[in-house]
């Protein structure tokens, strides 16, 4: 087979959720398949994180914009390879072309009614695309890959699309992600802290800032000594105007700030932390609940979407609407010893049923069912 990935912001130096989905499931193809040609195309970015082997090539695409790169450049070159498939890795896909696609679609939230909204300019044009390209390239896709048993329904029931085109993959996790013995070596770069609490979030409305941020508030309030909460990857300007939105500027002094982490230093940012908080509206999987418990962390997340799924019996869970009921999971972790040491036991049991290697393996097996050589 001759298998074409679309992988076009893995060289980006500030990567996300699915960039790192893309560059794992292709690091371990690298590995696994020594057979096939596989052919990579990228954008130019920073961090060359990839690199060709005897079956495996790499072509950077040039283009101003991803709409144009999408949807020019990767069917020119596509053209030109003519591949046996094609795998787009991120939601969407181009518009045209004739050699089977095989797509992975980890999430329908751009069809679903939108919160209030504090969304970027570049997260709201990428929501437009979505709703304007993914209906007529799903017409057109030989298998559709997700993320999840639960986004796998979300998409058979709102689309209305054939069970048998569909299938959920679960992702997995960083094998660099467990318990580090001595964080602070790491942890210290972002804060003087040796305790504290965790938090990744962005500017996006399903990450329910405003209300972690509440349910934080409350627990301070809660607690004689109360421990900070380290949050990642927002700017405090924007938390500024979150705290005067809930009222709640006293918690101010009690925040830390990252900016984006790197993935290299997650692993001790995780273990250093005495509890990870992810407590999203909406999630399609959820890698960071994996990744924290790994690294021997309890979790308290939300029982909504596929957050139960992937934690089974390993996290705590709370209505993300509820920050009282969050709050308290949270009083309720740092002062039961037992309640505390069952999670993080259950934690480091759950993630053994995940691995990028069988993420790999199951994608390779779509491959193979679509081939038609």
């Amino acid at each position: 087979m001759k298998i074409a990935i679309e992988a076009q912001r893995i060289f980006r130096k500030n990567k996300h959720g699915m960039d790192f989905v893309a560059l794992e499931i292709i690091r371990r193809l690298q590995h696994m398949d020594t057979v096939n040609q596989y052919y990579i195309l990228v954008a130019p970015g920073e961090d060359v994180c990839l690199q060709p082997s005897a079956n495996v090539s790499i072509i950077t695409l040039r283009c101003p914009t991803y709409p144009l790169w999408e949807q020019v450049a990767l069917p020119l070159a596509v053209r030109r390879l003519k591949p046996d498939i094609l795998h787009c890795t991120s939601n969407t896909a181009p518009l045209w072309g004739k050699v089977p696609l095989v797509l992975t679609l980890h999430d329908i939230i751009y069809l679903e009614p939108r919160q209030q909204s504090s969304a970027s300019l570049y997260q709201n044009m990428g929501w437009y695309y979505r709703r304007w390209v993914v209906p007529p390239v799903l017409k057109r896709c030989a298998t559709i890959i997700t993320v999840s048993r639960f986004e796998c329904r979300r998409i058979r029931e709102t689309l209305q699309l054939d069970a048998s085109r569909l299938i959920a993959i679960h992702n997995g996790f960083g094998e660099h992600f467990k318990p580090i013995e001595a964080p602070y070596a790491v942890t210290s770069r972002y804060l003087k802290e040796t305790a504290y609490l965790l938090f990744l979030g962005n500017t996006d409305p399903k990450k329910n800032t405003p209300r972690t941020l509440k349910a934080y508030g409350l627990y301070v309030q809660q607690t004689k000594d109360p421990l900070p909460l380290l949050v990642a990857d927002l700017a405090p300007e924007y938390i500024d105007q979150v705290l005067s939105d809930i009222d709640m500027p006293f918690i101010r002094p009690l925040l830390r700030f990252s900016g984006y982490i790197p993935n290299s230093d997650l692993p001790a940012l995780y273990s250093g932390a005495s509890v990870f908080l992810y407590t999203s509206l909406r999630e399609s999987f959820g890698i960071p609940l994996l990744e924290s418990m790994a690294c021997g962390t309890p979790v308290i997340t939300s029982n909504t979407s596929s957050m139960p799924e992937v934690a089974g019996d390993a996290a705590l869970f709370a209505n993300p609407t509820d920050e009282k009921e969050i709050a308290s999971l949270l009083v309720k972790l740092l002062t039961d010893s037992t309640c505390y040491q069952t999670m993080v036991a259950k934690g480091l049991e759950r993630v053994k049923a995940f691995s990028w290697e069988a993420t790999a393996k199951a994608t390779f097996d779509v491959y193979k069912s679509v081939y038609k050589g």
